[in-house]
């Protein structure tokens, strides 16, 4: 019997894809706002250097988050992939005949030097 969960059930491989959705998500969104708001002030002859010189910071930062995103979703995707080819190990088939199962009447059983109490005289 396999002892490890599915891949589906597993809540780290689904932390690790939702943590990459969200980090692409949020790289693209830091993106896209800091190069449409440096487009429109240098378009119309308004940029400062912060908005230049800092918004090429943010953009950066943002193309990190998406690539960290893709890098995280790529490793999901081979996790899953490599889990498909795990073979799951098969039960051993144990061949137990009656002259191994030792009876009721059998001396050696009573290997115990210490007297056995139950649950009536406590």
């Amino acid at each position: 019997m396999n002892t490890r969960p599915r891949l589906t059930r597993s809540i780290p491989f689904w932390v690790l894809v939702a943590g990459s959705l969200a980090s692409s998500a949020a790289g693209a969104v830091v993106l896209i706002d800091k190069l449409g708001t440096m487009e429109t002030a240098l378009n119309a002859g308004t940029a400062t250097g912060v908005e230049v010189y800092v918004g090429q910071v943010w953009a950066i930062l943002g193309a990190i988050l998406i690539g960290v995103g893709v890098t995280g979703l790529l490793l999901a995707f081979s996790l899953g992939a490599l889990r498909a080819f795990a073979v799951a190990p098969r039960a051993q088939a144990v061949d137990v005949t009656a002259a191994e199962i030792p009876s009721a009447d059998d001396e050696s059983l009573d290997t115990t030097d210490q007297p056995v109490l139950d649950g009536a005289t406590r």
